[in-house]
């Protein structure tokens, strides 16, 4: 049999509120909806990260982000940077005979060509290395190669453009394309007349053009699909959508970004559900059952093995992986689903939301700040972190050095069963202390693992 090709659609900052199928206040996304009821959708999926690089390492990689590398979004400091001796997806299905590409975000490193997605496994790239891009007036990157865009292209376009380019030149197969649309990431930059319909409809200016840029994003994803069935080869292709953190709800240049969320607590950059479940969607109809939706746990490290299993390549051995192979869950078997899962964003202490985690179960444990032990370095103290990224916080301190004070002791860890509480409204931490003490030092255990300290 022909090894299947692989189109992995990601979304930048998209939750599950802003689907028309699960959100009846919306109709943004026809395409996608379709692809929910035709294909399979794994509802308790969760991103490696509340952020983009330290994600998108974990989906390419298999391995927690604190592994590879690329474990925040700092570019600057080369914090966003996959380590040059990871192998990615792309290397791997390359390496097989695939035919490879990256087009639209990358954000895995931006700022050193020797992280450029050609040297990292995908034989073309068509898109920007950092976290963000204008949608007119762009700067593109066509295999090296910079071009600019004026009004008359939109950014979102021009990526469905290329994707259906490479398809239909690589239509023989088989091949792996990875495309990473930047919507509905910031800046927000819409059709006027797409924005307008949702303006109409009472949503607030910024929350009308995220909408306008997911529809645009979505008729995308429907030529990419159409390109597919003309082409024939839509029965051997999984066709893969997610979004690789949850959905930013903070303001944008004065433009609010608050909005339907499916109810869950929290967003991007915290590890509240809001922040790292995220939907996805696969078909694939010679391989996958369709119409159905699986509450089995799964992480995006356990695409890495998973998408090499079903495409019939080795899975390489000369490092550990953290995710797992899931084909049998995406089959109905689900007594192989691995249990627990842990999460950790650094940008530094102290932070103001929950950005550490751990879900073993149906239990799950947030730290509200990360505890000493969390640091990014044992020589970067927690007080010059907390001065130097919120100085608002603690103009006290810097205006009186003497006497020295020290940072708030974090507060008490938060512990909530996601199978009777999803949206995580109840705190059960105070009822449960000997599994919030457990849970605790599984999470720090899992740390030091991860990060070899």
């Amino acid at each position: 049999m022909t090894k299947a090709n692989i189109i992995l659609i990601i979304a930048d900052d998209m939750g599950y509120g802003d689907f028309g199928i699960f959100n009846d206040q919306i109709s943004c996304t026809p395409q996608l909806d379709a692809l929910v009821e035709q294909g399979l959708t794994l509802t308790q999926h969760y991103s490696a990260a509340p952020v983009c690089a330290p994600a998108r390492a974990a989906l390419m990689t298999g391995r927690y982000p604190h592994r590879t590398g690329g474990i925040d979004t700092l570019e600057a400091r080369g914090l966003d940077r996959l380590r040059l001796d990871e192998r990615t997806l792309a290397d791997v299905l390359g390496g097989a005979g695939y035919a490879t590409a990256l087009i639209g975000k990358w954000h895995n490193g931006a700022l050193d060509p020797r992280y450029h997605p050609t040297a990292r496994g995908y034989q073309e790239f068509i898109g920007f290395q950092g976290g963000w891009n204008p949608y007119y007036r762009y700067r593109l990157d066509r295999n090296k190669t910079i071009e600019y865009g004026d009004k008359n292209q939109y950014l979102t376009d021009v990526f469905s453009d290329a994707a259906v380019d490479f398809i239909e030149r690589n239509q023989r197969g088989p091949f792996f394309l990875q495309l990473a649309y930047n919507a509905p990431h910031f800046p927000l930059e819409a059709p006027d007349a797409i924005a307008r319909k949702y303006a109409d409809m009472g949503f607030s200016l910024g929350v009308s053009l995220l909408y306008a840029m997911i529809e645009v994003m979505d008729a995308g994803i429907g030529r990419i699909a159409g390109a597919l069935d003309e082409l024939g080869i839509a029965d051997n292709t999984i066709l893969m959508f997610t979004s690789d953190n949850g959905p930013a709800l903070g303001d944008w240049n004065g433009f609010s970004q608050r909005r339907f969320n499916y109810n869950f607590n929290g967003g991007k950059g915290n590890t509240y559900e809001g922040g790292i479940r995220v939907p996805m969607i696969l078909r694939w109809p010679d391989g996958l059952p369709g119409g159905i939706r699986s509450d089995a746990m799964a992480h995006f490290s356990d695409w890495f093995p998973t998408l090499l299993n079903l495409a019939g390549v080795d899975v390489p051995s000369d490092r550990p992986l953290d995710g797992v192979d899931i084909s049998p869950v995406l089959r109905g078997d689900t007594s192989g689903v691995y249990p627990q899962r842990c999460w950790q964003w650094n940008r530094y202490t102290p932070l103001g939301e929950c950005n550490a985690a751990i879900r073993d179960g149906d239990w799950k444990l947030l730290r509200p700040l990360i505890p000493e032990a969390m640091q990014v370095s044992a020589l970067d103290t927690a007080l010059d972190h907390a001065i130097k990224y919120y100085p608002e916080r603690f103009a006290d301190i810097i205006r009186e050095p003497d006497p020295p004070r020290t940072v708030p002791e974090p507060p008490a860890s938060l512990l909530f069963n996601i199978a009777e509480d999803p949206f995580e409204r109840q705190d059960l931490a105070a009822q449960q202390p000997q599994r919030v003490a457990s849970m605790e030092r599984e999470l720090e255990r899992w740390f030091v693992d991860v990060t070899g300290i």
